[in-house]
């Protein structure tokens, strides 16, 4: 049994005249619930409700005005929630509906929470139906954004496979509608996309995605030890199959306490914290903790508990951290010794200004 994301976009959920087209999105129920059959979990991360409320108020593309966005999204996410929650019920499974924004996995209490929301889901053997809530995003609804979040998603559920489903079957070395352009069947790290003739945000009327999403998509996934197929959504069930199909992006790093992938691809930093050479040395070199004697200038507005950036002398964010002290007193401890400050100050003066745990080299 495997614990698979499937991520789907709006293209491949939508018809040429803009509005949800049932037919895909009942094909891609029946390949997802065959992969329940065969005892794999399944998590679905679905594009589509901004696609699918464009009909329902006559609008023959996407909007750019951020609230008839949201309107859509509004009228759209209900239908498309309708039709998964139909559809999987003729296999006999309930959907629950999950709808994420920013905050939700950049906080880390939300972060929690919705781990929690997923662990439950799943035991009780329901599919996880996860959409961004245009509805109430602001600068959340943007390029990209689902396909970032599947990859979080996945990392989050422990996931064993995600599967990112485009309206192209894998990674070209070049513009898949020329004539000479290959696929790229596997992919082992950045090496093998730093040459490649990448095509940028779709210009699709429904969609918002491209490849540049999907390829950072892979490296948040890759980064915590998750394999990655990209393919098309005719070829889904191939994919879940095993069969080699599309291209998959093998694991290059190794699955990380889900704190440090939050700190470095998820979470909104509230400040930052310059670090001298011989700082940089010691969170890199030796892997140690944050110290005040380190710090050359502090930046920003934080609190004990917040994400922050780590600076080097060169300006160069080198790690993103969880400082245990605030904004305000910070200042008045740098380039001192944590032993110093404990006689002067007191014992709890005696700690870490961003412990080697709670820190992630960038």
């Amino acid at each position: 049994m495997a614990r698979i994301v499937v991520k789907v976009g709006s293209s491949s959920l939508s018809s040429a005249v803009g509005g949800l087209d049932g037919d895909r999105v009942d094909a891609l129920v029946d390949t997802l619930a065959a992969g329940r059959a065969r005892g794999d979990e399944i998590v679905l991360v679905s594009s589509g409700a901004i696609a699918a409320g464009l009909a329902p108020l006559g609008l023959v593309r996407r909007p750019r005005d951020l609230a008839m966005q949201q309107a859509a999204a509004s009228v759209g996410q209900g239908a498309l929630i309708a039709r998964y929650a139909e559809r999987f019920a003729g296999h006999g499974l309930v959907v629950g509906q999950v709808l994420l924004t920013a905050d939700d996995v950049t906080r880390r209490s939300h972060y929690r929470n919705a781990y929690q929301t997923f662990a439950r889901l799943l035991e009780l053997g329901v599919v996880p139906v996860v959409n961004e809530n245009d509805t109430v995003a602001t600068s959340e609804i943007r390029f990209g954004d689902n396909d970032r979040l599947a990859a979080l998603v996945s990392h989050l559920v422990h996931a064993d496979l995600l599967v990112l489903l485009s309206d192209v079957d894998g990674l070209y070395d070049g513009d898949p509608g020329r004539q000479h352009a290959r696929i790229v069947s596997d992919v082992h790290g950045e090496d093998d996309i730093a040459a490649l003739d990448i095509i940028g945000p779709s210009e699709s009327a429904i969609g918002t995605g491209g490849m540049v999403t999907k390829i950072e998509a892979a490296r948040i996934a890759t980064g915590a030890g998750i394999p990655v197929v990209l393919t098309s959504a005719s070829q889904a069930a191939a994919a879940l199959e095993g069969t080699p199909i599309g291209t998959r992006f093998h694991p290059t790093g190794r699955r990380r306490p889900t704190r440090l992938l939050w700190l470095a691809h998820a979470s909104n930093t509230m400040g930052g914290v310059h670090l001298d050479a011989g700082a940089v040395r010691a969170l890199t070199v030796r892997k140690a903790s944050l110290l005040p004697a380190g710090i050359t200038e502090v930046t920003g507005s934080f609190a004990a508990g917040d994400p922050v950036d780590l600076i080097g002398p060169d300006g160069v964010v080198i790690a993103r951290g969880i400082v245990n002290y605030d904004s305000t007193e910070l200042p008045s401890l740098i380039g001192r010794t944590t032993h110093d400050l404990a006689a002067e100050l007191g014992a709890e003066y005696e700690r870490e200004v961003v412990h080697r745990d709670d820190l992630m080299l960038i």
